[in-house]
């Protein structure tokens, strides 16, 4: 049956007799029949992963009082949970997630009394985990109900089921405290209440569970230290306190943790120095210990106590003393992010033995080196970030016949870098050449363990401001050696880097022309060439690049027309301002021989410029007004009163005598001053 929209044959009803039904994975549609309300000895029915849609009927459900399975997951389901399902008190497996139902649980779902696996996860369930729900369901040993709206307390009254080994309650709504009755739950083995609202501090009564190996209480507001109990989860493999408040030292008891494979401490408030002991954990995977306030010096053994260990996080702290210098051979190191810290001396060349590095993030340091060229024949390297330090000396002097063969963003701004800018890189990104834009939905860099997935960020400039790419997609290119020393002229073939999205290369003393082969970037977002000596005309073909959303040509000395069409209508003055011989639009300054001289510049009488302003002339303005308005009612009150009408000819007269005159003059004093002013020029 995999007939694409065909339903639920309603004939199936009549199978009277029938005990196990799977309609699971057909591309079924539309509602359940009532007719299988039919099915009374129905034990197991399955129907999940279709297109089914509708209210689950109460009608349907009542009949089958001898259901132990029921899966109706990854449907379109809507409506609430009837209440009707309570009376299926065999049942033992529940499974209505990847649904959209809404409501609150059905207290009637306490009397299933024998459920040992409950999935209502990921539909739009709200309300409170009411305490006399968990009180029956002694049995159960899965409970998922994360990717809901469930609000309240979780009720400690779960400290009563006794055999439960999985709590998913992660991304809802729940508040509170943690409840310390967790801690008898010997059975557990996975506890996930991230992404809640939950205060207070982690009681240290999980430390009794002896089965646990996943505990996840990222992003919530929980404080306080580290309990030191955290020691007696022996058999721990997933540890993730990310993203709350919590403070104080890490406690030399984690370094117990010798089955641990993923450790996650980032964006809390934690001091102090990494304790020695943390270097015990020979199975660590990913260490993310990023935006705390940890001090002091890296732990040298941090370069080679763990052969799993893939990501290295230490961003965003307050480390001194130098990078971590004695990365051993066949290592696994993936991901090096320590930037953000104040980090001194020169990049260890042990990392030549990383070779599955696939991310350095060394930026915002104290680094003085000269550029790392024995790291671009890493096979694998496609983020470099050196931004920030004081990295200098020239760049074009690999030796490497194929430098940099995956490498898709390379940040080495704010540096001391002259010289020329690298070609022979340039032509060797093939990372930025011809990245298959076509791949069936997003793909970003990152890691996953068991269940749990860190996920590559970097920082990229835009416009001088620091953005945070928390995640990086596997076709974003970028390019930014801004602010630094390289002199020379870009290089034309620069436009062999097709799938590049950001270019930057600001605030240098680049030279020469703005090459026209960058008309082949058709992917470029950002263009930003500011403040260098580069000169000549705006190629116009680069009103070809319809994704360019920025760009800077500011200060240089660029001349002529700026180019129109596409996207260059939409940039804006500061794109262009200090060049002084650019015109058009959006410039004031039009091009072209009629264009009128710009006088020089005449300073004002201050005396005369402080007390004249705009306020003195509204005012005579509007003085005048209301005396024309009443000497016209005067004339037309008295029908052309003599004496005003004389006046007022005679003004005329008088007005019209001399007005060729004094045009004649005028005349004459402009063409002698347009004379001056050529002569000037």
């Amino acid at each position: 049956m995999n007939d694409l929209n065909s339903t639920v044959p309603s004939q199936l009803g009549l199978c009277t007799e029938l005990t196990y039904l799977s309609l699971s994975t057909n591309l079924l549609t539309g509602p359940l029949p009532l007719s299988l309300s039919n099915l009374s000895k129905i034990s197991t029915l399955l129907v999940a992963n279709n297109f089914l849609s509708g209210e689950i009927s109460p009608y349907l459900v009542t009949n089958w009082t001898d259901l132990k399975f029921l899966e109706l997951q990854n449907n379109s389901f809507t409506g609430k949970i009837p209440p009707e399902i309570g009376l299926l008190t065999n049942l033992t497996l529940l499974d209505l997630s990847l649904n959209s139902l809404i409501g609150p649980l059905p207290l009637s779902l306490s009397d299933l009394s024998k459920i040992s696996g409950l999935y209502i996860s990921d539909n739009f369930l709200s309300g409170e985990i009411s305490p006399y729900l968990v009180t029956n369901w002694i049995n159960v040993e899965i409970l998922l109900l994360q990717n809901n709206s469930f609000t309240g307390k979780i009720p400690p009254e779960i400290g009563l089921l006794t055999k439960l080994r999985y709590i998913y309650l992660h991304n809802n709504q729940l508040s509170g405290l943690i409840p310390p009755e967790i801690g008898v739950l010997k059975e557990l083995e996975a506890l996930d209440l991230s992404a809640n609202q939950l205060l207070g501090a982690i009681p240290p009564t999980i430390g009794n569970l002896p089965n646990l190996s996943y505990l996840n209480l990222c992003d919530n507001y929980l404080n306080g230290t580290i309990p030191p109990e955290i020691g007696n989860l022996k058999l721990m493999v997933v540890f993730d306190l990310s993203k709350n408040q919590l403070n104080g030292e890490i406690p030399a008891q984690v370094g117990r943790l010798t089955q641990l494979s993923y450790l996650s401490l980032e964006s809390n408030e934690f001091t102090g120095k990494i304790p020695p002991t943390i270097c015990n954990l020979s199975s660590l995977v990913i260490l993310n210990l990023s935006n705390n306030s940890f001090i002091n010096v890296i732990p040298q053994c941090l370069g080679n106590f763990s052969h799993e260990l893939s990501v290295l996080d230490l961003r965003m702290n307050r480390f001194r003393g130098s990078v971590p210098a004695n990365f051993t051979k066949c290592n696994n190191l993936r991901n090096l992010g320590l930037s953000g810290n104040h980090l001194e001396g020169a990049m260890p060349r042990s990392l030549v033995n990383c070779r599955h590095l696939e991310v350095v993030d060394l930026a915002n340091n104290n680094i003085s080196d000269t550029f790392p060229h024995w790291i671009d024949n890493l096979p694998k390297l496609q983020v470099l970030v050196l931004r920030s330090n004081r990295f200098g000396g020239t760049i074009d002097t690999s030796m490497s016949k194929l430098p940099f063969p995956m490498l898709r963003i390379i940040d080495l701004s704010h540096n001391e870098f002259t010289g020329p800018l690298p070609a022979k890189y340039f032509k060797n990104f093939k990372g930025m050449m011809n990245v298959d834009e076509h791949k069936v939905g997003p793909e970003y860099m990152g890691e996953k363990v068991n269940e749990s997935y860190y996920e590559d960020s970097v920082e990229v400039v835009v416009k001088g401001l620091e953005r945070e790419l928390s995640r990086i997609l596997t076709i974003f290119t970028s390019i930014d050696l801004s602010s630094n020393n390289f002199q020379g002229e870009i290089p034309d073939f620069i436009g062999i880097l097709h799938s590049l999205r950001l270019l930057n290369l600001s605030h240098n003393s680049l030279a020469g022309h703005i090459p026209s082969s960058l008309k082949n970037l058709t992917l470029l977002e950002s263009l930003d060439l500011s403040s260098n000596q580069l000169v000549g005309k705006i190629p116009w073909q680069l009103t070809r690049l319809t994704f360019l959303s920025i760009l800077n040509l500011s200060q240089n000395h660029l001349v002529g027309p700026i180019p129109h069409g596409q996207q260059f209508d939409t940039f804006e003055n500061n794109s262009y301002s200090g060049n002084r011989a650019l015109c058009s639009l959006p410039l004031t300054k039009k091009c072209g021989d009629d264009e009128p001289p710009t006088l020089p510049h005449q300073e004002v009488d201050s005396d005369f410029a402080s007390g004249f302003t705009w306020k003195v002339v509204v005012l005579g303005y509007g003085c005048g007004f209301l005396f024309g308005l009443f000497m016209g009612y005067l004339a037309f009150l008295t029908e052309k009163p003599t004496w005003f009408v004389k006046m007022i000819e005679g003004k005329q007269y008088k007005t019209g005598k001399g007005r060729k005159k004094s045009g004649q003059g005028r005349a004459r004093k402009r063409n002698q001053r347009t004379q001056q002013i050529n002569q000037h020029w």
